[in-house]
C-alpha cells in the first residue's frame, strides 16, 4: 500500500528537505528514519520536492509503501507514534492512502509559496523573516506581480546551472499584502524553478525600492539572464505553504 503523508517542518536547522551525501541534517533523512522506526521496518521516502537550507513548509507531502494495514483507519495513534521520534521542528499531520503509482512530487498540479518580511523591528519575526526597514512602493510591486503572470520562461529568476529540462512556468497568482508589521508576497504556480521564488522577491523589492523601473523589470524577465536579475533573499523568510493534486490519485 502506498500511503501520502502530510507534515510540516521549521528549516532553521537543516539542510533543506533532500538526502544529501554531504550533509546528514535533512528532513527527508530524520523523517525516513523515524518512520521506519515506528514501522519496523525499512521504508524510501519521496518527497513532494527539495526545499533549500533555511527554508520552512507549512504544507509537505511525502509517499511511502508498507505492507501494514491500518495505518489510515488508526492514524491518530500511527501520527502520535511518528510525531513522538521527530524533533518539535518537524511535525506530521495527516497519512492517506494513494493509488501505487501515486508521486508526491510528480503528481503535484500547483505549489503555493509565502515570503514574508519584516519592516520593523520585531523579536517574534526574527529569523523567520527578512528584515528590510526601508521604504517601498507596494502598488509598484503588485503591478510587477500581474506582469509576472504573462510570462511564461523565468530563465532569470533560476539558479545557474541548475540543468532544468525546461524552464517554463505557469504563474496562477502573485500578489504583495500588508499584515501589521509583515509584508508578504504570494505567489502559486504549476511548478517552480531552483531558487525562483527568493530571486522574485529580490528583484520586486529593487522595484519597490525604485532602483528598477516597470520596464526594466520586464526587460530582466525577457534577458532570461540571472545576472541582471536581483539577488536572492534570505531562507529564512520563505514558507511553502500549500500543495495540490488531482482526486483520482486518493483513495477514500
Amino acid at each position: 500500500m502506498r500511503y501520502f503523508l502530510q507534515l510540516s517542518f521549521k528549516g532553521t536547522d537543516y539542510h533543506g528537505w533532500q538526502e544529501q551525501s554531504n550533509a546528514s541534517n535533512t528532513v527527508q533523512e530524520i523523517c525516513k528514519n523515524a518512520i521506519a522506526k515506528v514501522l519496523n521496518h525499512p521504508i524510501k521516502l519521496a518527497g513532494a520536492g527539495r526545499t533549500d537550507t533555511g527554508v520552512h513548509a507549512e504544507m509537505f507531502f511525502a509517499h511511502f509503501d508498507s505492507p501494514l494495514e491500518g495505518l489510515v483507519e488508526n492514524k491518530k495513534k500511527w501520527l502520535h507514534k511518528f510525531n513522538s521520534v521527530t524533533p518539535f521542528s518537524i511535525a506530521f499531520q495527516d497519512i492517506v492512502k494513494v493509488k501505487s503509482d501515486a508521486h508526491a512530487r510528480f503528481d503535484a498540479t500547483s505549489r503555493t509559496y509565502r515570503y514574508d518580511i519584516s519592516i520593523r523591528k520585531n523579536p517574534f519575526l526574527h529569523n523567520n523573516s527578512l528584515f528590510y526597514p526601508h521604504p517601498l512602493d507596494i502598488d509598484k510591486m503588485n503591478k510587477a506581480c500581474t506582469t509576472l503572470k504573462e510570462y511564461k520562461e523565468f530563465s532569470s529568476f533560476q539558479k545557474t546551472h541548475s540543468g532544468n529540462k525546461t524552464d517554463y512556468c505557469t504563474i496562477k497568482s502573485a500578489n504583495w499584502e500588508m499584515h501589521g508589521d509583515k509584508l508578504s508576497f504570494t505567489i502559486t504556480a504549476d511548478r517552480f524553478l531552483r531558487n525562483m521564488v527568493r530571486a522574485i522577491v529580490g528583484t520586486m523589492l529593487n522595484v519597490g525600492n525604485g532602483k528598477y523601473s516597470h520596464a526594466h523589470f520586464c526587460k530582466i524577465i525577457e534577458g532570461k539572464n540571472r545576472s541582471h536579475a536581483g539577488a536572492s533573499v534570505a531562507a529564512c523568510g520563505l514558507y511553502l505553504t500549500d500543495i495540490k493534486y488531482p482526486l483520482e490519485i486518493f483513495i477514500p
